[in-house]
C-alpha cells in the first residue's frame, strides 16, 4: 500500500518547517512542489487513482484472478481516501459559508 505522494510532499513541508533552525516564514518561492493548485490537482488525480485500483481490485476478486488480502487492503485504502475527500470537501464548504456569513 504507497502512501500518495502530496501526503508525503506535505509530511516532507511539516518536518521542515519543525526542525531546529527552520526559519519559519513560508514564501511562494521555497514551497516544495509548486503552488497550492498543482498540489490540489495532485492529490485529486491521487485519491481517483487509489480509488480506481480498489475497483479493479474488487473486480479481480469477482473473478477469482486476485489474492483475497490485496483485495480487501486496496479495498481499504480507497474506503480511507474517499473518507478524507469528503471530510475535505465538508471543511472547504464550511469555510465558505462561514466567510460568506461574515458581516462586511
Amino acid at each position: 500500500m504507497s502512501i500518495p505522494a502530496a501526503a508525503a510532499a506535505a509530511y516532507r513541508a511539516a518536518a521542515q518547517m519543525a526542525a531546529p533552525g527552520a526559519s519559519g516564514a513560508i514564501t511562494p518561492a521555497n514551497i516544495p512542489g509548486g503552488n497550492f493548485s498543482d498540489f490540489l490537482s495532485g492529490a485529486i488525480k491521487d485519491s481517483i487513482s487509489t480509488i480506481r485500483q480498489g475497483e479493479h481490485a474488487a473486480t479481480q476478486q469477482v473473478q477469482g484472478k486476485a489474492n483475497l488480502v490485496d483485495v480487501v487492503q486496496s479495498v481499504n485504502a480507497a474506503e480511507i481516501t474517499l473518507d478524507t475527500v469528503v471530510a475535505v470537501r465538508d471543511k472547504v464548504v464550511a469555510a465558505y459559508q462561514s466567510i460568506m456569513n461574515m458581516p462586511i
